[in-house]
């Protein structure tokens, strides 16, 4: 089991969204918690906006874990988004992303914070993972994809057709 897999529920799998640029993504995830969390939009695209001014939180290859804390927040929130199209996100790389996993962490969660973006580093590394969640079309499968991702296991093998 990872922290993830404690996080991250279906609902908040978002496949294939059609936007074209980082403020967009942030607006629907905002969308997403303000709707199933009861947690302002306004303070999701803020939080998110205000780390990404530090520098850019993509990693390279395709990759983006945008993060930040949420005054008064009560629970992490987490989000994976897949875009249709590759995203600018001034990556190290220069690539442009389409996989992207939000967190928002209570304001005084600096140890759990820093666990889940080590692990979400970790998993993202893996190039048959990325793959994985590139390819799949079910949502169900990458939820199960990101939840039952192991450090200790073998990286994810796709089926071959």
């Amino acid at each position: 089991m990872n922290l993830i897999s404690k996080l991250l529920k279906p609902e908040f799998i978002l496949l294939d969204l059609d936007v074209s640029s980082k403020k967009r993504v942030f607006e629907q995830v905002g969308l997403l918690f303000e709707n199933h969390r009861e947690v302002a939009r306004s303070q999701i695209y803020d939080s998110l906006f205000a780390r990404e001014k530090l520098g850019s939180t993509a990693l390279g290859h395709g990759i983006a874990i945008p993060h930040g804390r949420i005054k008064n927040g009560r629970e992490t929130l987490t989000a994976f988004v897949r875009t249709r199209d590759p995203v600018p996100f001034d990556a190290p790389d220069g690539n442009a992303v389409r996989l992207i996993f939000v967190v928002l962490v209570p304001e005084h969660a600096t140890e759990t914070h820093l666990q889940i973006l080590s692990e979400l580093a970790q998993m993202f590394s893996e190039k048959s993972f990325r793959d994985a969640l590139l390819s799949s079309t079910d949502p169900a499968e990458i939820h199960r994809l990101l939840t039952e991702w192991s450090p200790y296991a073998p990286p994810v093998r796709r089926a071959a057709f």
